[in-house]
């Protein structure tokens, strides 16, 4: 069993994890994104819960709102963008099936079969 008290300090910062997932806490300033268009994790699913705040999902060039309370499955492979357009910092929980990410917070590459 792994516990952990979420801050949602600045950035982007794994939680905890272990060989089959990982969870990290994601804050976006207003104005701010994190992801591009070319964004990917291309052997992971993303499980994306809204804490607080409000933000646009572009997934695939669609737009998807965000809200307090929004949950969104991002699949492996799936380009996208979490744009912060709220006035207050966008605190999102994200759960990446297998991990995406190592402690550090750097991509892993994709998952053998």
């Amino acid at each position: 069993m792994k516990r952990k008290s979420l801050r949602f300090g600045k950035g982007f910062r794994i939680a905890i994890g272990n060989a089959r997932g990982n969870s990290a806490e994601m804050s976006i300033p207003p104005g701010q994104s994190e992801g591009d268009a070319h964004n990917r994790h291309s052997g992971a699913d993303q499980w994306l819960f809204v804490v607080e705040g409000k933000g646009v999902a572009v997934v695939n060039g669609k737009r998807y709102p965000l809200h307090q309370g929004s949950l969104m499955l991002i699949e492996a492979g799936d380009r996208h963008e979490i744009r912060n357009n709220g006035k207050d910092l966008l605190r999102t929980l994200n759960i990446y099936v297998p991990p995406g990410y190592n402690k550090s917070g750097d991509p892993l590459p994709r998952a053998r079969a």
